[in-house]
């Protein structure tokens, strides 16, 4: 478990929400609502890509440039032998797609006020970043995974027999 990791995580995204939402309560100026919620979404866009993402389900994205000039997503994962906490992966998986939706939501009130147009755009295209990048990860790993398996199972014939026999086992005993 990584109780500071997730703190962390939910900060950034909750606060820039919700100085999004209540920040003209506490000031007239747009700027200074428009800087803070663009520093709390690269904080949380920092944070996400890795730290959070890297501690809590063992995953880490980023996008390299070759000399050709050409892109290529290099992928990570943690050893499948390694399991995560489910409620860290819970609550990163969750709060990764949820704070998507929540400003897609809030997309759509900027139609009446268009000055707030550019906060949303940033925020949608950070956390859409990360939500393919961690989804994109999450496929290659269970890819990786799923290959290194059969893989092993290749080159041990025995190892379905100690599988099938195993739960058998615990089947029946």
């Amino acid at each position: 478990s990584h109780p500071v990791a997730l703190v962390f995580h939910l900060l950034f995204r909750t606060g820039a929400i919700a100085i999004y939402l209540f920040g003209k309560l506490f000031t007239e100026r747009n700027t200074f609502i428009f800087i803070i919620c663009v520093l709390l979404l690269s904080f949380d866009f920092w944070t996400v890509k890795n730290v959070t993402g890297r501690l809590l389900v063992g995953l880490r994205w980023w996008n390299d440039i070759q000399p050709d000039g050409t892109n290529a997503w290099v992928f990570e994962s943690r050893d499948p032998s390694r399991p995560v906490n489910p409620m860290d992966s819970r609550i990163f998986w969750i709060s990764l797609y949820a704070t998507l939706v929540i400003w897609l939501f809030l997309a759509f009130f900027t139609i009446f006020e268009p000055t707030w147009l550019i906060i949303v755009a940033i925020a949608i295209t950070l956390n859409m970043a990360n939500v393919v990048g961690y989804t994109q990860c999450d496929k290659d790993a269970k890819k990786k995974w799923a290959t290194g398996f059969a893989a092993r199972a290749a080159t041990n014939p025995n190892m379905f027999g100690r599988l099938f026999s195993a739960g058998i086992g615990r089947f029946f005993g």
